[in-house]
């Protein structure tokens, strides 16, 4: 499948998940801005059948290539990221669970959601939007939640992406997350404060901020639950000493965004 359709079908999925995304993504049309996505972010549980490799498999067909990879000590992930050349395509963030280092009980969960996945699944055209192949209880679900939000959100939803992110770089009307921020504020729009309202900036060559993750209604096997879905992300991007564009990603930064679909109190 060509990236550009792989990555139409995901942004519809995504949108299915988050309306809020494309609330935002028409205030910033209606500005008169051309909205160019910076990169999208999927999660996966490590694994022969489940891991980066199976996961990036669609884009290094699709003229992808791996390039950095970033440590996530403290929230047991491990990550890489892809880039296209041609450049108006968005980097592709792909991080997967260490299961192995989380609770028997937890391992267990896990392990049994991947033995549900068919042999074929994997290799189905719509397996990055397909969402979640296995049987899941909202009592599962909030035990997992106890240990990590991540395995919590990866058990309910699946395969599709976490998140889409607008390049301010690319924004005529805006010139700093600040801007854009200020914008989302005056429409009543949340945004994820952990760590700062912005993570990062000049000195990582990287700026970020993103809203909290919307809530949606999940049918579990034994009940039907609202919880914490996808978000959306705005990064603006610092040339380096050589002048190009820094086209990494900050762990630092990166693990705060990640709390962007902590469930709220």
């Amino acid at each position: 499948m060509e990236a550009k359709i792989l990555l139409d079908n995901m942004w519809q999925d995504y949108l299915s998940l988050n309306p809020l995304a494309k609330r935002i993504f028409d205030l910033f049309i209606e500005q008169g801005e051309e909205v160019i996505n910076d990169h999208i972010a999927l999660r996966t549980f490590e694994g022969d059948k489940t891991g980066i490799n199976i996961i990036a498999r669609q884009f290094l067909e699709s003229g992808y290539e791996f390039k950095d990879e970033y440590h996530f000590e403290k929230k047991k992930l491990y990550a890489r990221h892809l880039e296209h050349k041609n450049p108006d395509l968005p980097k592709v963030f792909i991080s997967e669970l260490k299961v192995r280092e989380l609770s028997e009980n937890t391992q267990d969960k896990i392990k049994k959601f991947i033995d549900e996945i068919d042999s074929t699944f994997t290799s189905k055209d719509n397996f990055l939007y397909s969402g979640r192949p296995w049987n899941l209880s909202y009592s599962d679900y909030e035990q997992l939640l106890n240990e990590s939000e991540y395995a919590a959100w990866m058990s309910a939803f699946g395969f599709r992406p976490n998140h889409f992110t607008v390049s301010v770089n690319r924004l005529k009307n805006f010139k700093t997350v600040e801007d854009v921020n200020k914008f989302l504020k005056q429409h009543k729009i949340s945004l994820n404060t952990s760590g700062g309202e912005i993570k990062g900036g000049p000195e990582e060559f990287l700026a970020q901020s993103s809203t909290l993750a919307n809530s949606v209604k999940v049918k579990f096997s034994d009940q039907e639950a609202e919880i914490p879905s996808c978000y959306y992300e705005f990064a603006l991007r610092y040339p380096m000493d050589n002048g190009d564009l820094y086209n990494g990603f900050v762990a630092k930064s990166a693990d705060k965004i990640f709390e962007s679909t902590d469930r709220q109190s």
